[in-house]
């Protein structure tokens, strides 16, 4: 393991909109999932060997010493830039300490990953819950284990994630999946939309938040087009992204505002959450006393 300098983990958002987090923090830099439309592969992260995980160097003093200047609790985001749960984590234990410091300075989480490793730390979840919002998200962009490992080779199928969804519903933990990216010409089928929202209803998820569609920009364009080819040979997959979205950033599916209106109506039909405001306020509600210090 390469461990690369850092000044601060904690790194103060823009806006709460995102799942209601004022702070991101990112303890690796780097993911070996290897998903093949992955945006953090862009060259504005200067990061070229993206596909190897580097750890940051003496981060949990770095996120200790963050936390204590800190003059309220923080909701913090984990999972924006490289997955807080790959496999090396299972020996470094980075996240699962760097959780027990969340809960130490009572801050809040939310959590993004493809990993059912995020099992392991459902204790320390139910712990923070007793003082601050948690949201587990798992990404589950199709319900198919066989198109899932042409997509993202190095994560675990969506059959392990969606297992991981129930046992974290099941825990009592505030759990949902991100239905997102939803690739053009190749998940955007309302078949494919309505199995992975179906299949989190099923898991107990208490939302499924959703994109049609996928983002593309220098330095991860042309990698994740030339992979489309490999995974889909024959099909032009390329080609065909080249002459529809040329070198847009958000790249829409072309049947978006169809499959919003499917996905959406299942959800109500499920019970399901899909609107960030819905999902925020019930995973906050009953933190309502705090919810000024969380979103000032």
């Amino acid at each position: 393991m390469e461990y690369i300098p850092a000044k601060h983990l904690l790194q103060r958002n823009r806006s709460t909109e995102w799942f209601g987090t004022d702070h991101t923090m990112n303890l690796y830099r780097g993911c070996c999932h290897g998903c093949i439309y992955c945006d953090s592969r862009s060259a504005c992260y200067q990061d070229p060997e993206f596909d190897r995980v580097k750890a940051k160097a003496d981060a949990l003093r770095i996120l200790r010493d963050d936390l204590a200047r800190k003059a309220r609790p923080a909701l913090i985001g984990m999972g924006s830039m490289s997955d807080p749960y790959n496999p090396f984590e299972r020996e470094l234990l980075l996240t699962r300490h760097a959780l027990e410091l969340i809960d130490a300075y009572q801050c809040g989480v939310a959590v993004a990953t493809k990993s059912d490793l995020i099992v392991r730390d459902a204790d320390l979840y139910g712990m923070i819950r007793e003082h601050s919002p948690v949201i587990c998200k798992v990404t589950v962009t199709t319900a198919d284990d066989a198109l899932a490992a042409k997509l993202e080779p190095g994560a675990p199928p969506p059959s392990r994630r969606l297992e991981a969804v129930r046992r974290l519903s099941e825990a009592g933990i505030f759990t949902g999946v991100l239905l997102m990216p939803v690739l053009p010409f190749v998940e955007d089928s309302e078949e494919n939309v309505l199995a992975v929202t179906e299949a989190a209803a099923r898991a107990g998820a208490k939302f499924v938040c959703a994109a049609f569609g996928v983002t593309m920009r220098e330095g991860q364009r042309e990698y994740f087009l030339g992979q489309l080819d490999r995974a889909f040979p024959g099909q032009g997959l390329g080609e065909r992204y080249r002459k529809r979205y040329g070198y847009r950033y958000q790249c829409s599916s072309p049947r978006a505002r169809e499959l919003w209106e499917g996905f959406s109506r299942r959800c109500r039909e499920l019970g399901l959450l899909y609107e960030m405001g819905h999902i925020v306020s019930a995973a906050t509600r009953p933190y309502a006393d705090r919810q000024l210090t969380f979103f000032d």
